[in-house]
């Protein structure tokens, strides 16, 4: 220990001796880290909103179906409904982390509006219950659903568009009941909602839960969908829900579970992420190792006449690890504080964006640096000034005592 202590007092002074080298080597290290935290935590930030905005648009936290819904339920949901009011779906709202459950009605059919007729995919809602899970759906023109008995519609813009409508506009809703018989519904258009998905909004609507039943002739509801007071608390909550309900008349679903856009949009942008960490590396690694081979060839006579008085190859060794080590320590410190810093100004200030594809809103976006991402790189400082080091201290400790002290003799 006592050695390991006087090796690194040696290292700093020899970093001292020259300044510029050290400075031009820590600020690149830092600069690494400021790339990659900056670059790093847009994506987390991106990931963050879209995850929260999949959850509080369409799918909740959890959702609660019968076994095979998912599956087969698009077919025929009426065959998977879950009973009204019943005892597990006021247990299930009575727990403390449960901010918000209601009930959905998913159905399908075709909507038209004077000449035009389209398909569409719908929900029965409670608008009382969905306004605090369904808050990332953002009304466009009009307003929201007001009660759970009135006839009214609100449409994705995209559908808006295809018929052709306003608000005030009365369309007419026509689909199959569970029985097979047709039917139909008279509603009125009262606004126009966008989410982060186009798709959905090119297909989708929503009116109360009560003419929903009405129009389908059924009691229950497809599923039950849950929002919980974090995130974080999904799979423990979902662990907990399936050993309370029988696993033969509910399927408890957790967000990530049905969230594929999110999880392949997740996927390709760390793959993204890995690859700018390893350019970042081998820049670092490429620094530090130059650095740590001009060090050593002018430092060669200082070596060997450290071995001639007694210094062993692996103190040596060791002595410029841990000088390439401090390099990366101090920059690696230096890199994380200054991104911390920047990402807080970023974000305060923000980054306008354009429409994502397909869009007609841009969106500000901002800059966030988890802990984690923090962690992650100090380990790629400290992990890359290594083995930067580790090859030109082998040279310098395999040096030969006679030639090393005769390597700068005229």
């Amino acid at each position: 220990m006592l050695q390991l202590k006087t090796d690194f007092q040696i290292a700093l002074r020899n970093l001292q001796r020259h300044r510029g080298r050290t400075a031009v080597a820590v600020l690149t290290v830092a600069a690494g880290l400021i790339a990659f935290l900056l670059a790093g935590g847009f994506i987390e930030w991106i990931f963050e909103n879209m995850r929260e905005s999949t959850i509080r648009s369409q799918l909740g936290h959890i959702q609660i179906v019968r076994p095979g819904y998912l599956e087969k339920g698009i077919a025929d949901p009426y065959r998977f409904l879950l009973p009204a009011n019943s005892l597990e779906q006021k247990t299930i709202s009575e727990r403390p982390i449960v901010v918000s459950m209601t009930e959905r009605l998913a159905f399908s059919g075709l909507i038209s509006h004077g000449d035009t007729t389209a398909i569409f995919i719908g929900e029965g809602v409670d608008p009382e219950k969905e306004a605090r899970i369904s808050d990332q759906i953002h009304i466009r023109e009009g307003s929201n659903l007001a009660g759970i008995n009135e006839r009214t519609v609100i449409l994705g813009e995209g559908l808006a568009k295809t018929l052709g409508v306003t608000i005030g506009d009365n369309v007419v809703l026509f689909a199959t009941t569970a029985e097979g018989a047709p039917s139909a519904v008279e509603v009125t258009v009262v606004g126009t909602f966008f989410t982060a998905s186009k798709e959905f909004d090119d297909t989708a609507l929503r009116l109360p839960l009560t003419p929903s039943r009405k129009l389908m002739r059924v009691t229950g509801a497809t599923s039950w969908v849950l929002l919980l007071k974090e995130t974080s608390n999904t799979k423990h909550t979902v662990d907990d829900l399936k050993n309370n309900l029988s696993a033969d008349h509910f399927q408890v679903v957790p967000w990530f579970d049905m969230a594929d856009f999110y999880n392949k949009t997740v996927s390709l942008f760390s793959k993204q992420t890995e690859f700018m960490k390893l350019i970042i590396g081998l820049i670092i690694i490429l620094t530090i190792s130059n650095t740590q081979t001009m060090s050593v060839l002018e430092r060669t006579t200082e070596i060997g006449t450290m071995l001639a008085m007694g210094t062993r190859t692996d103190g040596v060794l060791r002595l410029f690890i841990i000088e390439g080590v401090t390099v990366g320590v101090i920059g690696g410190l230096l890199g994380a504080t200054t991104g911390y810093i920047l990402s807080v100004i970023l974000s305060a200030i923000g980054i306008p964006m354009p429409p994502p594809p397909g869009m007609d809103t841009g969106f500000t976006a901002g800059v966030l640096v988890t802990p984690a991402l923090i962690a992650d790189s100090l380990v790629l400082a400290f992990v890359t000034t290594l083995l930067a080091s580790i090859l030109p201290a082998n040279r310098a400790s395999r040096l030969i005592i006679v030639d090393a002290l005769r390597a700068n003799q005229p």
